[in-house]
């Protein structure tokens, strides 16, 4: 659909087109071409509808056309759906994928709202042409794509200083990154709180009974997730306040730099130059990158409960404890190696990435290559300006870092080999020595 001669104003070559149509359906951001001047407005629309796809992932919308075309589902089908859309009844998976659908959109159209609302008519006179910008960007900022059709991103002059605007992203792609199981879950805690609070004033009804409605999962992601935003914005403002932050004044310096640090795990919108950035800086957001946002959501990256479960770990290793225990509950065996196992790959994976491209091209800073492809593995979409520069091999590399970073090496791992069935023996136990 990009290669149609409406789609851009002067072609658009093959692999231009495949890495256009990779990065946006893995929802990364990273662009060869300028979004803005080199696509038309239909080439736009295709953009935006390949995000919104990617971002409610192909399995979401197999499943409603194999119930709707089929009249139902196979059970097998609803177990590999309970597994993706993290619901513990079988029997709640259509159920959840239907909230999915529901919350996506109403995020999206409010977001679109406080967009519309916070742009200068001068700058776009159209009402329909704002209202296609806030519906673009809010599709956009909630699926953590980072794709834009300013000329310069939003460092666009009278974008860059409107902070209305930027919070209304922020307030999108920190959505969108919770992740949907979570958003759900919050959703469920304030109307019990909201019920609790009913009763108390209305009956006088105290209940001693406190029932565990926020999962241990959602404990640990929001904690990790508000923990790296305000590292994050705090090393940022106080590293770059004489530096990048300088242009903006009062409240915009803290908008700039909380904007920076919330973009940076995942969402690939970009207010400063990231080249004028100091290293440690750079090497912030790279940890950022990598760490990404939380599973089952519009972000990439390792995600923050794999992040999270291997610091858990560290801890109990330094003070010689067996078990992952928090929040009263006691961590899975299963999932202290699954999260080990996606931290070895992704860095596996960086690696053979940055390692190829050093060789495609040798003439590219390894900094500079190690940052394009931490934001390809992490589907961020931030740039230190070597992404139109890079040779055909090397658009290749980030195409496939794209999407094996979309849908995890462990999964690419799990689809090549044979499953091994369960076996009932178990042999003798040895410990290896490690350091």
């Amino acid at each position: 659909m990009l290669k149609l001669p409406h789609s851009t104003r002067d072609g658009i070559s093959f692999i231009d087109a495949l890495f256009t149509s990779t990065s946006a359906v893995c929802i990364t951001g990273l662009t060869v071409m300028n979004t803005s001047s080199d696509f038309t407005i239909f080439g736009q629309t295709v953009i935006m509808l390949l995000i919104q796809s990617g971002a409610l992932g192909i399995l979401t919308f197999a499943s409603y056309f194999s119930y709707f075309f089929k009249g139902g589902s196979s059970y097998e089908t609803q177990i590999v759906m309970s597994s993706i859309s993290n619901t513990e009844k079988i029997g709640d998976v259509f159920k959840t994928l239907k909230r999915i659908l529901i919350i996506t959109i109403s995020i999206e159209l409010i977001g679109a709202a406080f967009i519309y609302g916070s742009l200068n008519p001068a700058l776009i006179p159209s009402i329909p042409d704002r209202i296609f910008f806030s519906a673009f960007h809010a599709v956009s900022a909630f699926c953590n794509a980072g794709f834009s059709t300013l000329q310069n991103g939003i460092m666009e002059t009278g974008y860059v200083t409107n902070y209305p605007f930027q919070l209304s992203l922020i307030f999108l792609f920190f959505l969108g990154g919770l992740g949907f199981p979570i958003v759900i879950n919050i959703i469920k805690y304030l109307k019990h709180r909201l019920k609790t609070i009913f009763l108390r004033f209305t009956y006088g009804r105290k209940d001693g009974h406190k029932p565990w409605i926020m999962t241990l999962g959602s404990r640990i992601n929001l904690m990790t997730t508000f923990s790296l935003i305000i590292i994050g914005f705090t090393l940022i403002f106080l590293g770059e306040y004489d530096n990048v932050l300088t242009p903006h004044q009062g409240i915009g310096k803290f908008v700039t730099a909380l904007f920076t640090s919330t973009v940076s795990r995942t969402a690939g919108f970009n207010t400063i130059d990231y080249n004028q950035l100091h290293i440690h800086s750079i090497m912030l957001i790279m940890f950022l990158m990598w760490i990404g946002g939380s599973p089952v959501s519009t972000a990439g990256g390792i995600k923050t409960s794999t992040f999270a479960i291997a610091v858990l770990n560290f801890a109990n290793l330094a003070r010689n404890k067996s078990k992952i225990e928090i929040y009263n509950r006691e961590i899975a065996n299963i999932s202290i190696r699954r999260a080990f196992a996606t931290i070895m790959l992704s860095l596996l994976a960086i690696g053979m990435g940055v390692t190829l491209i050093s060789i495609f091209d040798k003439n590219i800073p390894i900094l500079q290559i190690v940052f394009e492809c931490v934001s390809a593995y992490g589907t961020v979409g931030l740039s230190l300006g070597i992404t139109t520069k890079l040779s055909i091999a090397s658009k290749v590399v980030i195409c496939v870092l794209m999407f094996v970073g979309r849908i995890t090496f462990l999964t690419v791992l799990i689809a090549l080999f044979k499953r091994v069935k369960y076996t009932s023996y178990a042999y003798p136990s040895e410990e290896i020595l490690i350091n």
